[in-house]
Formats: C-alpha cells, sequence, structure tokens
C-alpha cells in the first residue's frame, strides 16, 4: 500500500511529463536485445573447457529473454541485433536500435579477468563516474571496433585507450541517465535475490554501444567465466534460465512501474500550472530558455539556493530534476554552470527547454542559431 500511495503522490506532483506521456497506457513499447559480440568475435573464452564462448552465452540467455517478453507482453515488440552466430559491427547495433524508435536496450554479456577468483554480476550505463575497473570493462567492450573493416572511418576516430574518446561519450546518454539506472539497479536486484549471484553493482561506464542509442540502455555482465564455478553456472541449461529469468522481470518491474506514473497522464496536465514552480510559470511562452541542472532524486526534496538562486525543479518520468538560473544565452548559462560547480555540483551540465518543453541542448543552440542568422 506505501508503494501504490508513493507512485500516486509522485505523479501528482509531475510538471514536465514528456518523455513517459502516452495516449497509450504501455510506455515501453519496443525492446532492442544485445547479444554481444557473435562470429569472428567469440567474446571471453572463459577457462578453455568448453567450447562455447561468451558470443554463445549471450545469444542463449538473450534468446531466452526476449521469449519470455514476448509470451508476456502482447503490446511489446522484441528486436533483435542478431539471433544466431553473426558480427553485427557496434555501429549496426545501435542504428538497428536507433532506427526501431526503442524505448529500452540491454546488451548482454559475460565478464573475464586474469585472476579465476573474480566473480559476480554488474550493469552499465553511460557516464563518467568510473573506477579502474569499469575502464576495464569498458576497454574490452569497445576494444571489439579493431575487429570491423574501417574502424576508423565508421567510429570518427574513436579510440578505445584514448581518454578523450572516452570523455566524448558521455554527451549522447545524459538525458537518459536516470532511467538506465532505474533498470540497471532492478537488474542487480534480481540477480542478488532471485538467482544469489555475488552483487558487483551498478556502474557509470564509458561504453560506445551504450553511448550512442537514444533510449535507456545498459550493458549487464551476467559473471565470469574465467571463474570456473561461474562459468560452470553460465554454461548450464539451469544457470542461463535463471539469469534469462530474472532479466525478465527486472524488464516487467521497470514497464509496470512507468505505467503506474502514466496513469496519472491526465491529471497531471490539468493541474501543471496549479502544482509548476515560479520559475516554470516565469518561462512559459519565453521561447528558448537554458538551465543548469545540479541534482536529480527519485523523491521531492528542498535544496538551498545556490549563490541567492532559487533552486527550481522539473520531473522527467519517475525522477526530480533540480536547476538553477533561468537564461536565454548559453553564454550567460555557462556561466551560471560554473558557479554551480564552484558550490558543490562538480557535475552540473546544461539543460534547454522551448516554451516550457524540455528539449536537447544542440537542438535548441542550432535554433537559435538560425534566429541569428535570419
Amino acid at each position: 500500500m506505501k508503494r501504490i500511495f508513493f507512485l500516486i503522490l509522485v505523479s501528482a506532483l509531475i510538471v514536465s511529463f514528456s518523455y513517459y506521456s502516452n495516449s497509450d497506457s504501455s510506455v515501453l513499447k519496443v525492446i532492442v536485445l544485445d547479444a554481444g559480440h557473435g562470429g569472428k568475435d567469440p567474446g571471453a573464452m572463459g577457462t578453455g573447457r568448453y567450447k562455447k564462448t561468451e558470443k554463445d552465452i549471450a545469444l542463449d540467455v538473450t534468446l531466452m529473454l526476449g521469449k519470455y517478453i514476448e509470451q508476456e507482453f502482447d503490446n511489446v515488440k522484441v528486436v533483435y541485433t542478431r539471433t544466431d552466430d553473426s558480427f553485427p559491427t557496434l555501429l549496426q547495433r545501435t542504428d538497428l536500435a536507433n532506427s526501431v524508435d526503442a524505448d529500452l536496450f540491454i546488451s548482454i554479456h559475460c565478464d573475464s579477468f586474469t585472476k579465476n577468483t573474480a566473480k559476480g554480476t554488474s550493469s552499465h550505463v553511460m557516464g563518467l563516474r568510473y573506477t579502474k575497473e569499469n575502464l576495464r570493462i569498458a576497454q574490452r567492450e569497445n576494444s571489439v571496433i579493431y575487429l570491423e573493416d574501417n574502424y576508423e572511418e565508421n567510429y570518427g576516430g574513436f579510440d578505445p585507450t584514448s581518454p578523450e574518446s572516452i570523455i566524448a561519450l558521455t554527451l549522447n546518454q545524459s538525458t537518459f541517465l536516470d532511467q538506465s539506472i532505474l533498470i540497471a539497479q532492478k537488474i542487480q536486484n534480481q540477480f542478488k535475490t532471485r538467482v544469489n549471484r555475488t552483487d558487483r553493482g551498478v556502474k557509470q561506464t564509458p561504453l560506445w554501444v551504450t553511448s550512442r542509442t537514444s533510449m535507456p540502455s545498459v550493458l549487464v555482465e551476467l559473471g565470469f567465466i574465467s571463474n570456473p564455478e561461474e562459468e560452470d553456472f553460465l554454461q548450464s541449461d539451469q544457470g542461463k534460465t535463471y539469469m534469462a529469468s530474472a532479466l525478465f522481470r527486472a524488464f516487467k518491474e521497470y514497464k509496470l512501474e512507468l505505467e503506474q506514473i502514466a496513469k496519472f497522464s491526465t491529471l497531471e496536465t490539468e493541474k501543471k500550472e496549479e502544482i509548476s514552480s515560479q520559475e516554470n510559470k516565469e518561462t512559459n511562452n519565453n521561447g528558448i530558455i537554458f538551465r543548469v541542472q545540479i541534482a536529480t532524486s527519485k523523491q521531492l526534496k528542498k535544496i538551498k539556493n545556490v549563490k541567492q538562486m532559487n533552486v527550481d525543479y522539473f520531473q522527467e518520468g519517475p525522477f526530480y530534476k533540480y536547476t538553477i538560473g533561468t537564461v536565454k544565452s548559453v553564454e550567460k548559462a555557462k556561466e551560471i554552470q560554473k558557479i554551480a560547480k564552484q558550490n558543490g555540483y562538480p557535475d552540473a551540465f546544461i539543460v534547454a527547454f522551448d516554451n516550457g518543453t524540455k528539449i536537447n541542448f544542440f537542438q535548441a543552440t542550432k535554433q537559435l542559431n538560425l534566429k541569428s542568422n535570419e
């Protein structure tokens, strides 16, 4: 009952709900399932005791997961990046996801390490807050581009070993970071509580395959096949079934949670003017404006003013997002961003709105440039 009450309360307070609002109660209509590696790329080899490698385990679990979703949800379209031992490039995988307007992208892999005692599952979303361990995974998964023809041209000079290339990856997925973390948390919880796997947590990792998708995305490491015990489990039919079932339950939880919020979208629209913060009211019908986002939370909370600038909020999906400043130029927004970083918000970034509706930052700057040239 407490959970239902919380969801109703959240939905009644939503200010901006454009991403999830839909006349159909199903807000998750298309999911792309990506079995990692394939074809000439075997992925992690394991201990050498089995003929099947990472690519085979990933495909088996991916196909099982897709089958579970198709059987349970008639209104969800499942799209696979591969259904056999083929080798789609990273570019082809992400292009496919974007072309079908997917609402979620899940890439399935197995981990490996030089020490055969390493074990556990992890889920990776796009982000800069990575550790040395996360960077190891990123370099291993990103290095698959070296197996592709014309990779220098196809990936615009991206170098898996270059810090500059890695930093550049984060620009594309910031919009969906909260949703990506939400599904990743549910996946890890299922692995830990229902399959009794060691939980290595949700990590922000600079992965190419999750950086170029225009939807919430997560890369899942099912376990270490360099560890004999985990390899035995993941090579077994029972182990693969358990992991696919855990992924399905996480997907189901994620989907239902979004839909419980979406049910109240009509009520939220009617109450928008009543519950909008003062800053939102001031920006309505004023064209493109910029703010600086400083924080995100799942529950509404009060944040102190930053250098006499009021902290406002808007909501995107189930998350509250807190901003400061309301300006009409990127230059002024950068000044506010600098102030935010100097006052305890090192990850502050600029967001754009057009007549009160959040839009892509680069789209906003493009529109401003077009107006200035008229």
